[in-house]
C-alpha cells in the first residue's frame, strides 16, 4: 500500500515505518564530503534508520543534524591510503553488534561491506558507487607510477581487497549499481548481476543566475580525475578564468602547477550553499575523469542550468546530451583537445542551453532515486 506523501511529495518519516521498517547505514568513512556520502546522508535524511556504522567520522563536518541518527565510529585513524583500506576492512570485519538488529541495512564504499558478515540486519543491500578501481580496472594506471620494487607488495595488497570485497559482494542479499557503467564492471569482474538505480541530485537545490563568465572544476583532487589536463588547458588560455573547487591529494601540487597564472583560482572544499552559489554563476562545467563510473557533478551542473564539457565514456555518456545539455571530448583527451573544446563554446550558446540541462537532470531527481530504494528493501512493493 502507498505510504501518504508528506509536504516535500515523498512519503512521511511515520508511514515509512509501517511499511519499511528501520535500518542501519554502513559507510566507509564521514570524512570527505564527497560524492557518496551526498548519497547517504540523503538516504539518511529520506528512510528510518537506527543509526550509521563508519571508521571514521568528522561531526564538525557531518553533524548529526545532517545524518538524522547517531553514529557508531570503529575510530580508524590511519594516515595513508593502504593503512586506511586495510584497518579499515579489518574493522568492519569485527564490527561490534549493533542492537537492536535492524530490518535492513545498506552499505556502501569498499571497506563498509565487509560489516554483512556479521548479520546485524535481516536484509543486506549494497549501493555500489564503484568498485575499488585500484584493484580492477586502474590496477595498471596505479602500477605504472610505482617503482618496480613497490610492485608486488601492491599486486598482493590487491589481491587481498578483490578477495575481502567479492566475498562481502556475494553475501549481499541485493545489489545496486548507480550506473549502467557499475552494472557492466560488476557483471566484468565478479559475474554478478545488479539493477542500475541511479543516484540523486536533489534539483530543488540548485539554482541558475547570470554567469560570471568562469568555467568551474569540481572533480576530486585526484590523478584519476585529470584536472591537472584542465589546468594546463587554461594555461594557454588568458583570456579564460577557470575556478577550482573541491580537495584531494593533489591539490598542493594542482596549485603548484597553476601558480603565476592569473586566471586560475582554486576555493578548497566548499560548503553546500557556496558549491551552489558557485556553480549558479559558471558559465560551463568541466569534467573529464577516467572513465567515471556515474559522476554526480555533471548532473548538479546541469540542475543548475550549467552546460558540461566531459568525455565521451563511463558515466557520463548517461547523463550528458551531446549539443543540447554539454559536449563531449574524446575518452583520453589532450590538453589541446580540451583547450579546443573550451574555445569552442560560445557563452550564448551556453547560456541557451539552461532549460535543457534542467529537464535532463530532473531525471535523477530525489524521489525516483528513493523509490528505488524502498523497492529493494522490501522487493514484494513492486
Amino acid at each position: 500500500m502507498a505510504s501518504p506523501p508528506g509536504g516535500d511529495g515523498l512519503p512521511t518519516m511515520s508511514s515509512l515505518e509501517t511499511d519499511l521498517g528501520r535500518g542501519l547505514l554502513f559507510h566507509d568513512s564521514l570524512v570527505v564530503r564527497g560524492g557518496a556520502e551526498r548519497v547517504m546522508t540523503q538516504l539518511a535524511q529520506s528512510l528510518p534508520i537506527h543509526g550509521w556504522c563508519v571508521a571514521q567520522w568528522d561531526p564538525q563536518l557531518f553533524p548529526i543534524d545532517l545524518l538524522h541518527a547517531p553514529v557508531h565510529s570503529l575510530g580508524v585513524n590511519a594516515s595513508t591510503p593502504v593503512w586506511r583500506t586495510l584497518a579499515g576492512l579489518r574493522a568492519f570485519r569485527q564490527a561490534p553488534l549493533l542492537e537492536p538488529v535492524a530490518d535492513w541495512a545498506i552499505f556502501s564504499g569498499f571497506n563498509a561491506p565487509a560489516a554483512v558478515h556479521q548479520r546485524m540486519a535481516q536484509r543486506s543491500i549494497l549501493y555500489c558507487h564503484a568498485l575499488p578501481r585500484f584493484a580492477y580496472d586502474l590496477e595498471d594506471f596505479y602500477s605504472s607510477q610505482l617503482s618496480l620494487w613497490q610492485r608486488p607488495a601492491f599486486k598482493a595488497f590487491n589481491t587481498f581487497v578483490r578477495y575481502q570485497f567479492e566475498q562481502a559482494i556475494h553475501a549481499m542479499d541485493f545489489v545496486l549499481a548507480n550506473s549502467i557503467n557499475v552494472q557492466r564492471r560488476l557483471q566484468t569482474f565478479l559475474g554478478l548481476s545488479a539493477t542500475v538505480l541511479n543516484p540523486p541530485v536533489p534539483n530543488h537545490r540548485f539554482h541558475w543566475e547570470p554567469d560570471q563568465g568562469y568555467f568551474l572544476s569540481t572533480a576530486r583532487l585526484e590523478d584519476f580525475k585529470r584536472v591537472d589536463r584542465i589546468i594546463r588547458a587554461f594555461q594557454g588560455l588568458p583570456e579564460h578564468r577557470l575556478v577550482v573547487t573541491s580537495d584531494g591529494r593533489q591539490r598542493a601540487a594542482l596549485e603548484a602547477l597553476a601558480r603565476g597564472h592569473s586566471n586560475i583560482s582554486f576555493t578548497g572544499a566548499l560548503s553546500d550553499p557556496e558549491l551552489v552559489k558557485t556553480m549558479a554563476q559558471a558559465l560551463a562545467t568541466i569534467y573529464i575523469p577516467i572513465d567515471e563510473d556515474f559522476g554526480l557533478s555533471p548532473v548538479e551542473s546541469m540542475s543548475a542550468g550549467k552546460p558540461v564539457l566531459g568525455v565521451a565514456e563511463g558515466g557520463l555518456l548517461e547523463t550528458i546530451v551531446p549539443n543540447e545539455t554539454g559536449w563531449l571530448l574524446s575518452a583520453d583527451p589532450s590538453v589541446e583537445e580540451i583547450r579546443a573544446g573550451i574555445q569552442s563554446i560560445q557563452p550564448e550558446t551556453a547560456r541557451s542551453m539552461k532549460a535543457a540541462c534542467q529537464e535532463r537532470a530532473r531525471l535523477f531527481d530525489l524521489p525516483p532515486f528513493i523509490q528505488g530504494i524502498q523497492n529493494a528493501i522490501v522487493p514484494e512493493r513492486n
